[in-house]
């Protein structure tokens, strides 16, 4: 006889990263650190922050807790919230279904009063004026205003796929006007290491490009090499 699977499965045993090492990362901007890991650590371009228009759009750091929604669905999400520590940001996966909201401002007001930092997901919200005043910073795919079921099935605490990329619980979610980058936890000492150096590097050029700049050395360097071929 088959057993029958529970709606919700909540794992607990993740680890999250220290809080003073996330400090470190705190302001950076979601460029720099995507530098850090080669250029590859956003989420799908689909994925952005809800108040990109308006005047209170805030950048988020902070650990992740990751939890499934099925399709139309938001159980996972209520499994979240119920174990979601202070600074984490809930990220919830969706299959990339917003055919409903997976969250609206109720729900952000309870995230809120955890003191949750965060929500990233790759479905939809919806009570857009509501969640504004909560000012959550929340990375969704759009707005939707049908309500969502709790009937799951869905999960927290396991590795979800989201914009095209995984994610673990304890990973850390970084967000901002670009959108969202994620830093493996087993990278965030090599991330904090590189950081400085790339924003020097960034901030270096910046000063270049005000005072005139038209073709950088790197440029350069590839423009004058025998893997450039001229036709005239």
């Amino acid at each position: 006889m088959l057993e029958v699977p529970p709606l919700l499965t909540i794992r607990r045993d993740f680890h999250r990263p220290d809080s003073k090492k996330l400090e470190k990362l705190r302001g950076a901007l979601t460029g720099n650190i995507a530098d850090c890991l080669g250029g590859r650590a956003s989420l799908g371009t689909g994925i952005k922050p809800l108040s990109i228009a308006t005047k209170n759009m805030q950048s988020v750091i902070g650990s992740a807790i990751t939890c499934y929604n099925a399709p139309t669905d938001q159980l996972g999400v209520v499994g979240a919230l119920t174990e979601a520590r202070e600074g984490d940001v809930v990220v919830a996966s969706t299959e990339g279904c917003t055919s409903t909201a997976v969250v609206g401002d109720l729900m952000l007001g309870i995230a809120n009063n955890i003191g949750v930092a965060g929500v990233v997901t790759d479905g939809a919200v919806r009570d857009v004026n509501g969640i504004l005043k909560v000012e959550i910073p929340i990375f969704c795919s759009g707005v939707n205003p049908d309500s969502p079921s709790r009937t799951g099935p869905g999960h927290v605490g396991f590795p979800v796929v989201i914009g095209n990329r995984t994610i673990h619980s304890g990973d850390i979610i970084i967000g901002d006007t670009d959108g969202v980058v994620v830093v493996p936890q087993q990278e965030l000492d090599f991330v904090i290491d590189k950081l400085e150096l790339v924003q020097a590097s960034e901030s270096e050029m910046e000063s270049k490009v005000e005072n005139g700049l038209k073709i950088p050395d790197s440029w350069r360097n590839i423009l004058n090499s025998d893997r450039t071929k001229y036709l005239d």
